[in-house]
């Protein structure tokens, strides 16, 4: 009995103490994208424009992700039936803490409102320009670009759209001088010679630098909400920026949830935790969701009574499923 006890009693300090290499993912809070942040500012901010009225809403998911739980709480919270347990390193990279996992979200975020902005004002058919996102140190453009500049020409080709910059160096050798024409910070068009440089992961030469599409239009749009991480609320971002730049209202007074990744040119990706979006889409009123096609299957799996499942696998697809509702026909089910 006494070596039982002993046993009973590490035990239960180690249950209650050491932590599990797992993390818990639960439904987490979700936003209405056409209404207000926490400090009552929208979550679309216009400048410039006339913002039209809308009403309903279309709300982004997310999950919530605990980490550092010890044994006890992993399972009381497994058997809460609310939570699902899964290995830390599918989550976090090794040695990685969780200052940086949460400043890569917030990169992830950042970029994911950049290619709402571009994949919304690129369809109601705003020009769209290319900048220099990254400029690898050291490489051939470092200390001739700067982050920003606008990139017009790419050895002697034009640049309309990001890929276009990887395009104009094919059969180009290490070694090469190109010239690239840019704009920085408002001031005239420069046109300068770069000396390509080799890298290991590709044959033609290597500029260093990583372009991406940002709209051009003269007006400005800005997403307040900063308090969440990661790239799945871009559907919905673009959705509501078109929403409140043009006549018309895309909700239709109903409850609308999603979620996706969105390219700079409208393309819906997947995302994770759908299982548990749909649970807290419902749970904030939703009565339709946005699926991506690829999360279709899993969504399916989890679905809530009341939920209508919406496939959507472009930016078109979802205007056309929103359409669909706000007139009262069939939607494209999962």
């Amino acid at each position: 009995m006494l070596v039982s006890g002993l046993l009973f009693l590490v035990f239960a300090v180690v249950g209650s103490v050491v932590k599990v290499p797992f993390v818990a993912i639960s439904p987490g809070p979700t936003y209405d994208t056409l209404g207000r942040d926490a400090a009552n500012n929208p979550v679309i901010q216009v400048n410039g424009h006339e913002v039209f009225p809308t009403t309903g809403e279309l709300r982004m998911t997310t999950v919530s992700l605990n980490d550092g739980i010890t044994l006890f709480t992993a399972l009381g919270l497994w058997a809460s039936g609310r939570y699902a347990l899964a290995p830390r390193e599918e989550y976090f990279k090794p040695g990685e803490t969780n200052e940086q996992v949460k400043q890569e979200n917030i990169q992830q975020l950042q970029d994911s409102q950049s290619n709402a902005q571009v994949a919304a004002l690129r369809h109601l058919g705003y020009p769209v320009k290319v900048v220099a996102k990254e400029i690898v140190s050291g490489s051939p453009a470092d200390h001739v670009l700067s982050p920003g500049a606008r990139l017009i020409n790419v050895n002697g080709k034009k640049v309309a759209e990001a890929g276009d910059v990887r395009a104009a160096l094919n059969g180009t050798k290490p070694g090469q001088s190109v010239p690239i024409t840019f704009q920085a910070d408002g001031q005239p068009e420069r046109t300068v010679p770069i000396t390509l440089a080799q890298r290991a992961d590709r044959q033609e030469g290597f500029i260093g630098l990583t372009a991406a599409d940002r709209a051009d239009a003269p007006f400005s749009v800005n997403i307040s909400l900063q308090d969440v991480g990661g790239p799945s609320a871009g559907l919905m971002f673009t959705l509501a920026i078109i929403d409140r730049l043009t006549p018309g209202d895309l909700a239709a007074g109903r409850h609308i949830a999603g979620t996706g990744e969105i390219s700079e040119t409208g393309q819906v990706g997947p995302i994770g935790g759908i299982s548990f979006k749909v649970v807290g889409a419902r749970e904030a009123g939703a009565t339709d969701f946005l699926v991506p096609a690829h999360n279709c299957a899993e969504a399916k799996t989890a679905a809530p009574d009341g939920l209508n499942l919406i496939k959507v696998s472009t930016l078109d697809d979802a205007l056309a499923q929103l359409a669909n509702l706000k007139a009262n026909r069939p939607t494209t089910s999962c």
